[in-house]
């Protein structure tokens, strides 16, 4: 049996939302705030905490409407793992397709939240990673999956 800690185990779920631009497939990559407690200043897949008793879908898309003022259309999962952030704890991170509803011109982004966002294309994301020093992580693996996934023949929709 595992030791007893003052953590609870939280649940996130992120979006991959994509889109294409002059037929270029392209993921939607917000940068975190440098005053956030948890991985401050790192280019991410955007999403959050589901509330306990909260259906994962609902919470995501209350989540990307919080933080970026936008709807989403939410696709199937493709992804699940685990991460410590220090802070909260263990946390089981579930990743959807997804699209934006409404025209991207409106995202608005709010400080506290996010400086910054890019559309990245697959072929940019090591160059983004590697000058923003964001070592390799499960969600730059899972990212560099759904583009896999968003290949011709495989993404079921």
């Amino acid at each position: 049996m595992g030791k007893i800690t003052d953590y609870q185990r939280v649940v996130v779920a992120c979006a991959f939302l994509w889109a294409e631009f002059d037929g270029v497939k392209k993921v939607f990559m917000p940068r975190r705030a440098k005053t956030k407690a948890a991985f401050p200043g790192l280019f991410e897949l955007p999403g959050g905490h589901i509330e306990v008793g909260e259906d994962v879908v609902a919470g995501l898309k209350r989540e990307i409407r919080e933080e970026l003022e936008m709807e989403i259309e939410v696709g199937e999962p493709f992804a699940v793992f685990t991460y410590s952030s220090g802070k909260f704890g263990p946390s089981i991170e579930v990743v959807y397709f997804a699209k934006f509803v409404g025209d991207i011109q409106n995202i608005k982004l709010h400080p506290e939240d996010h400086s910054e966002y890019l559309w990245v294309a697959e072929d940019e994301l090591s160059r983004i990673y590697a000058e923003n020093k964001q070592a390799s992580d499960n969600e730059m693996m899972v990212v560099e999956n759904g583009f896999k996934k968003l290949r011709p023949g495989q993404l079921k929709n």
